[in-house]
């Protein structure tokens, strides 16, 4: 995946204690995806959140399937 790819989430050790956050939020990326797996669409996260773009949850969303997708292949290669 390219940096540009994920260019809007930062991961910073002294915000949110390291989570990953939207860039110039303190909006981690897990509360955006707690939202949508509780059934919340992309516009009502972005209106719960007006700072936020739809940008902003999408790639939030592909930043969540990227680290999975490692998580997973660094437990296969066990």
């Amino acid at each position: 995946m390219t940096t540009k790819a994920l260019d809007r989430i930062t991961v910073d050790p002294a915000i949110c204690q390291g989570q990953p956050t939207i860039r110039g939020t303190r909006i981690t990326v897990s509360v955006i995806l707690r939202m949508l797996a509780g059934g919340a669409t992309v516009s009502e996260v972005v209106e719960a959140y007006p700072e936020l773009e739809e940008g902003d949850v999408r790639q939030a969303m592909r930043y969540a399937a990227w680290s999975a997708s490692d998580e997973l292949r660094s437990t296969t290669d066990r």
